[in-house]
């Protein structure tokens, strides 16, 4: 990065910082290539390694690798039986996804309002929520940036109401709650590989179990409905013969996308440490800015927050610039940012859809309005860093009543 110093003695960008990049390395294309030189490209050997690998990792009985975590998602809930005219609870503060293989299966989502702290699904309105949601049959939570849900409360509503729990773990890889692993606690963990997540494979999501059936039930959905896979068809001891058993889906992963997951996983923790070393590097400096914003709740003590995203929270009301006058500032000063999310009940498909209107939960349309999330990943320099610190230091104190 090209820089110059500014008067706090930190470095102002003269080149783009984007908001994210993935980290792929010499042990990436190494993998990539001896999938190429194989012969075998798309779902084979390496899926499965990659299965049983990610697995172990997460301390989970089964693992099913998929093409994203919107495909492990609608698997998930087919899985457990959501159908037409079902219900699925989940929080408004997610990516489209979330909402959408909902839809798919031609189950309605119900909203529930996030916590105004941590952006997760609030338990205690979940609570309330499913007493009326008599046709409810499961639950996304969705853990936001990496920060996990307040699972215990969540669990025992689900038993209680008699709901599956599907956790939207997109974000989450490797994040702990209680000192349980992501991908251990529900009756299934789906999670994400795109190329801007924790680790990745390109697009690629994995879908987590400790049921056999719910695993046997998504993997054979995942390709058609068939009975067997191409790996079992086309080895020297598989068969030809197949049977169709249900209608459904293309939703396999290739080898080649499971050799970057193979050597990704290998950097896991090397990836969530610096991670982690950014984001309290951000905390550091901008907690000494109260008066213009909030930094993000890390997880609690002995357990892990992934840092896929580093969202901060502008007190607007203290500035004489909206957040997307800051946004627009911060692309002036050459950083790449973001904002997660649009809420889904601000969207015009579910406005249009289920009559929402913007201030029917409250909590999650004033964090998205105060949100901002920052650069955070592993390729990024320690002067990348305090480029960022730089330009949101200097765009508070210019703007701060």
């Amino acid at each position: 990065m090209t820089t110059v110093v500014n008067d706090m003695d930190r470095p102002v960008r003269t080149t783009f910082l984007p908001f994210a990049a993935p980290s792929i390395g010499e042990e990436e294309i190494a993998e990539v290539l001896d999938t190429l030189r194989s012969g075998w490209l798309t779902t084979g050997p390496k899926v499965k390694r990659f299965e049983e690998e990610f697995a172990a990792r997460v301390g989970a009985k089964y693992a099913v690798a998929v093409n994203s975590c919107t495909a492990a998602l609608h698997l998930a809930l087919e899985a457990v039986g959501v159908g037409e005219g079902d219900e699925v609870l989940t929080t408004p503060m997610t990516f489209a996804a979330t909402g959408e293989v909902i839809r798919y299966l031609g189950a309605t989502p119900v909203l529930v309002d996030i916590d105004p702290v941590t952006m997760n699904i609030d338990p205690q309105r979940l609570t309330e929520v499913a007493k009326k949601a008599w046709r409810a049959k499961a639950v996304i939570p969705v853990h936001i940036g990496g920060l996990m849900c307040d699972m215990d409360p969540i669990m025992a509503t689900a038993r209680e109401h008699g709901l599956a729990v599907i956790e939207d773990a997109a974000h989450t890889f490797p994040s702990t709650y209680k000192g349980r692993m992501v991908g251990t606690i529900s009756n299934i963990t789906c999670f994400s590989f795109y190329s801007t997540k924790t680790i990745t494979t390109g697009e690629g999501g994995m879908a987590t179990t400790d049921d056999e059936a719910l695993a046997d039930r998504m993997r054979m959905m995942s390709l058609h409905g068939i009975s067997k896979n191409a790996w079992t068809r086309y080895t020297a001891a598989g068969s030809w013969k197949y049977d169709i058993l249900f209608p459904g889906f293309k939703y396999n992963m290739p080898d080649i996308a499971a050799a970057l997951g193979l050597a990704q996983l290998r950097k896991a923790d090397a990836f969530h440490a610096r991670r982690a070393e950014i984001a309290t590097r951000y905390t550091q400096a901008f907690g000494q800015l109260p008066d213009c914003l909030e930094t993000p709740p890390g997880a609690a003590a002995g357990d892990l927050h992934s840092w896929h995203l580093y969202v901060l929270r502008l007190h607007a009301e203290r500035l004489n610039i909206g957040r997307d006058e800051f946004i627009e500032e911060l692309k002036k000063a050459n950083i790449g940012v973001s904002v997660h999310f649009i809420p889904l009940h601000v969207h015009p498909y579910y406005q249009e859809t289920y009559g929402y209107s913007p201030n029917d939960f409250p909590n999650a349309y004033q964090s998205y309005l105060r949100s901002i999330s920052l650069p955070i990943y592993p390729k990024m320099t320690d002067d990348d860093v305090e480029s960022v610190i730089a330009a949101v230091t200097t765009i508070c104190r210019t703007h701060v009543k």
